[in-house]
């Protein structure tokens, strides 16, 4: 009788393998899930701005974007982030939408979120606070999430526009409401009484990036400078060799980071949060810090 020890053998390699499987994938949610979702990343950038008044070259622009507070954006994390912004000391902080979310909880429970995320941005030592609204907040509601912020002296721009002074020098604000859900109305956001103006530039701020090419078609639009977009989350999960798996529609297109288009420029912020699953892989958090200078 021959005895053989094969069997042995394999079945401690195949009970390894599925251990080392296990390990694996709990070690990878783990990092997306905890880790890299929480690895807040700053970028810095000298913005060049044709005809930027003197007063404001070296202006700091702190945008945060993509919150989605609360379900599964934690209080202790929109905490860190508003820490790590008062410790770059921006002269302007723009939140470019999506404070909360319309995907599984009750609207009423997004709406306090609405307040909750609010209340934290408050502690932002920073004055000089704007916001438009993104596609989920619309979803929500946009009255609501816009009380919530207003109440936190956080002013919301919804087709609307307003100037920045300083030492005598001037830039205006411009912000659209959400290309999804809401209606934006560029002619109005942008009215020719300040389009072009000598050391005067347009920075305008709205949430989907991929309106861009809507926009670029408006008389408003080829006077814009600057524009500050989130809502692609970067793509939030990215794999190598294939890129983001997911992305959101009027975000598929400019996905991160910077673009241009003749004159205007755009940024693309990453966003804080997440939707659908509390998980980011090689899309870490962004806060973009960006910094005027004149061309």
């Amino acid at each position: 009788m021959t005895v053989s020890g094969s069997p042995r053998k394999s079945s401690i390699t195949r009970r390894r393998f599925l251990a080392a499987g296990a390990c694996a994938v709990g070690g990878f949610a783990l990092y997306t899930g905890e880790i890299e979702r929480h690895w807040i990343e700053v970028s810095q950038k000298d913005v060049l701005i044709p005809g930027l008044p003197p007063a404001f070259d070296g202006f700091r622009i702190a945008q945060i974007s993509d919150i989605h507070m609360d379900e599964f954006t934690e209080a202790f994390f929109v905490r860190d982030v508003v820490n790590r912004v008062n410790s770059l000391k921006p002269d302007a902080v723009f939140l470019t939408g999506d404070f909360v979310t319309s995907e599984y909880a009750p609207r009423k429970f997004a709406i306090g979120a609405g307040w909750q995320c609010a209340g934290l941005l408050n502690q932002l030592a920073c004055r000089q606070r704007y916001a438009v609204l993104g596609n989920h907040d619309f979803m929500v509601g946009a009255d609501a999430v816009s009380e919530a912020l207003t109440d936190n002296d956080i002013i919301v721009l919804r087709n609307y526009y307003m100037p920045l002074e300083r030492s005598g020098g001037r830039i205006w604000l411009a912000g659209l409401a959400d290309p999804l859900q809401g209606s934006p109305d560029p002619e109005a956001t942008i009215p020719a009484s300040i389009r072009n103006i000598p050391q005067e530039p347009i920075i305008l701020l709205c949430h989907a990036p991929d309106y861009v090419d809507d926009l670029l078609t408006f008389p408003s639009g080829q006077a814009v400078s600057l524009m500050l977009c989130g809502h692609t989350h970067g793509g939030q999960v990215r794999l190598p060799l294939i890129g983001p798996l997911v992305l959101p529609f009027m975000g598929r297109k400019y996905v991160r980071g910077w673009f241009r288009f003749g004159r205007l420029q755009m940024h693309v912020n990453r966003g804080i949060g997440t939707v659908s699953l509390p998980v980011r892989f090689d899309c870490p958090p962004e806060i973009s810090m960006l910094t005027l200078r004149s061309a």
